[in-house]
């Protein structure tokens, strides 16, 4: 069974949904059996490359919020992440462009190094000092994932190495119906969405190798949006 996951280094339900999901994976009985790869999305497509701002300040603009009410959504969203064993930072957070994270995991996927980068990027950007839109961070993050340093260094200095990759996926949720991440496709039949607890992902892939209709995942499950909104639990 191939299992595709759409995410963005950026979305903390992507985070987060990727730790229940690792849980749910481990309980299922086939997990040996079972391949996960990771597709591109961005939340934040049209952003400038190199422009950042800070997460807090990005959340209260985008929900008319005061700093003071954003950390506290954020808090609330760390209390879902320590709930899962992942640490989060509630400060000091950059939001930006994710499109040079999404080559370099491409270069990680064609090496066999794509979990490594991408838990080490998630850490980085949600539980370490570290800004993911540093390009020397990226770099050095490629080389703690296994990458050629010179490999890593030249994908990133050349802004068309991998962005069809990156694009096709994008295209390619797009025509899935993929309208939030994380998204997860489990062999091109069934879709699921959001940060859906674990038991939802084993009850999900007992079914999808059965060959059953998937039940109908919770409603309320925690997502980010193709504009950047993420479901972020009110303070």
């Amino acid at each position: 069974m191939r299992v595709e996951i759409w995410s963005d280094i950026a979305c903390p339900w992507c985070y987060i949904g990727k730790a229940r999901f690792t849980k749910g994976l481990a309980e299922f009985a086939h997990r040996d059996e079972v391949e996960v790869v990771y597709r591109s999305f961005e939340l934040d497509p049209h952003g400038a490359k190199g422009v950042t701002a800070p997460v807090l300040e990005m959340l209260a603009r985008k929900y008319g919020r005061t700093l003071e009410e954003a950390r506290g959504m954020e808090e609330h969203v760390a209390a879902s992440a320590r709930a899962e064993g992942l640490d989060y930072r509630t400060d000091g957070r950059d939001h930006g462009n994710t499109f040079d994270i999404h080559r370099l995991l491409h270069l990680a996927a064609a090496r066999g190094r794509q979990v490594e980068l991408l838990d080490l990027a998630f850490r980085a950007n949600f539980a370490e000092e570290r800004s993911v839109f540093d390009p020397q961070v990226l770099l050095d993050l490629a080389v703690e994932a296994g990458l050629d340093e010179a490999e890593a260094r030249a994908v990133l200095a050349d802004d068309s190495a991998y962005a069809a990759e990156v694009r096709a996926d994008e295209r390619e949720a797009a025509e899935l119906g993929a309208n939030a991440v994380p998204f997860f496709v489990l062999d091109r039949r069934y879709g699921i969405s959001g940060g859906q607890p674990a038991e939802v992902f084993t009850q999900a892939l007992e079914r999808a190798w059965a060959g059953r209709e998937l039940p109908e995942p919770a409603a309320d499950a925690e997502a980010c949006e193709p504009d950047g909104a993420c479901a972020v639990p009110q303070a």
